[in-house]
């Protein structure tokens, strides 16, 4: 357990706070990985603050989760909520009650663990204003963002230059994957220093609900061959591949086969207009009645639903790492997912899972058919998919390297004592 000396350390998720539910519009991997790496180094010594935007009128300033960690919100432009793209404006207003809250509190922050590139441009300004460390977390790059989509925003050539300029000066870059390290050393910049730690479970939250008990608690018949997407509605997680390849899968007509398409979405809003548009898709291929839309799942229902398929399904067009195929192997269900990015690390083929081209639905449909078709080999799969996450992908064994590396950065600092800010008892 670290626990001398117990420094305070901010993470910092402008766009992604990680008190707000998951599975609301713009709410997903980010959230989840800065909640659960703040939970986990709390519980081995740290004083963790998460500092994110208020999206609401109605959300608190402050959220205890335990002793050591809490979330702070603050005032980053009117208190509602706002697409990534246009958030940029509001930032130096962030930085700005950022330096006020350490003001109230007495005490500067050593070390900030910036995450996503609107946060990172938040820590180098701050690095401008104190003496501190700054470690960043991309969870996605625009350099291979811009590349799968065809209407790049405005904020794009804003969005690369502080995305190179902070993997050239913070004191590290964290990868989730070896494949975000390449693409970063290929796309950004081969300047700057970067450290390999992937993101992490809750292997004791997902892993202890057999299949048949899981069907019976969610009304989902024994014999059925149940296929589960979990994620946000979004274009880019190629919800539309999915479903055309359960389209085209050859037991559509020989088994009673259950497509589950999980997630939370607003009417009107984008991820509400892409579940309408996917449900009319569904309509139109003829699935409505072996597929169901249950919204989103929280973590006392989420288990279930994991432990429950036969298959989990991650089509996304791109994904740095990619939680829920982690999520899945954790819970002894293989994962058929999009050989991209953090994917083809996370899941091993023909040993964890299989990968499929991108928006190749009949890549999709065979691979999905050859799970469901062999049952002791899907049993295979699932069981060295859970071995693989217990041994790499513990939120314990995350924290854990991140404990090594923050302590390695701040020890350079103590050499310095004029550089190291004051910290609170």
């Amino acid at each position: 357990m670290f626990q001398n000396p117990k420094h305070r350390i901010a993470l910092i998720s402008v766009d992604g706070d990680p008190a707000v539910e998951i599975g609301q519009e713009e709410a997903g991997g980010q959230n989840v990985y800065v909640r659960q790496v703040g939970y986990a180094l709390a519980q081995q010594g740290w004083r963790v603050d998460m500092f994110a935007r208020r999206s609401s009128p109605e959300q608190a300033g402050i959220v205890q989760h335990s002793s050591n960690c809490r979330t702070i919100r603050l005032k980053a432009g009117p208190a509602e909520f706002i697409g990534r793209d246009n958030l940029f404006d509001y930032l130096p207003e962030f930085v700005a009650e950022f330096q006020q809250f350490q003001q109230r509190q007495g005490y500067c922050y050593p070390l900030v663990h910036t995450n996503y590139w609107l946060s990172s441009w938040v820590g180098m300004e701050l690095k401008k204003q104190q003496p501190l460390i700054q470690v960043h977390t991309y969870h996605s790059l625009g350099a291979v963002k811009y590349r799968t989509i065809g209407d790049v925003p405005v904020i794009a050539t804003q969005r690369l230059a502080i995305e190179k300029a902070c993997l050239e000066t913070i004191d590290r870059v964290v990868a989730t994957s070896p494949q975000e390290q390449k693409h970063m050393r290929m796309l950004v910049s081969r300047k700057g220093q970067i450290e390999m730690i992937p993101c992490g479970t809750d292997i004791d939250k997902f892993g202890g609900i057999q299949r048949a008990a899981a069907r019976q608690h969610l009304g989902i018949a024994p014999d059925a061959k149940m296929v589960l997407y979990v994620g946000r509605f979004d274009r880019r997680k190629g919800i539309e591949t999915l479903v055309r390849a359960v389209a085209k899968s050859s037991l559509r007509s020989k088994a009673n086969l259950q497509l589950v398409i999980a997630g939370g979405s607003r009417p009107g809003q984008s991820d509400g207009i892409e579940r309408d548009r996917i449900a009319s898709i569904v309509s139109e291929l003829g699935l409505q009645d072996c597929t169901i839309f249950p919204g989103r799942l929280d973590d006392t229902i989420l288990p279930f639903y994991y432990a429950a398929a036969d298959v989990c399904v991650v089509p996304s067009h791109y994904e740095p790492f990619g939680l829920v195929a982690i999520e899945a192997m954790a819970s002894n269900t293989p994962v058929v997912a999009s050989d991209v990015g953090g994917l083809q690390f996370t899941v091993v083929p023909e040993v964890t899972g299989l990968l499929a081209p991108p928006k190749d639905e009949v890549a999709f449909a065979a691979a999905i058919d050859r799970i469901l078709t062999n049952p002791a080999w899907r049993d295979q799969l699932a069981e060295a998919g859970r071995q693989r996450v217990e041994i790499a992908f513990s939120w314990y064994s995350v924290a854990s390297r991140l404990t090594q590396l923050y302590t390695h950065l701040l020890a350079q600092t103590t050499a310095k004592p004029h550089n190291q800010p004051q910290i609170a008892a």
